[in-house]
């Protein structure tokens, strides 16, 4: 059997990322699929190092500005 990744907290993902926890709760405030993937469990933010990788991978972590992370 194969470990399964952990879910990370919004100040873990931020770490990971390299990013301050204000910008990824601004990622969560996006619209629809531009929004940061993550999984809402009770008041707490959850998130997958991998999908989140992912996802800046794709690009959709660009702001209106076109800037990226």
């Amino acid at each position: 059997m194969t470990e399964a990744e952990r879910w990370l907290s919004v100040e873990e993902i931020a770490g990971h990322l390299g990013i301050s926890k204000e910008t990824v709760y601004r990622w969560l405030e996006k619209d629809g699929s531009r929004q940061i993937p993550a999984s809402r469990i009770g008041r707490l933010w959850k998130f997958k190092a991998s999908d989140v990788d992912e996802w800046i991978r794709r690009g959709e972590a660009q702001d209106e500005r076109g800037g990226s992370v």
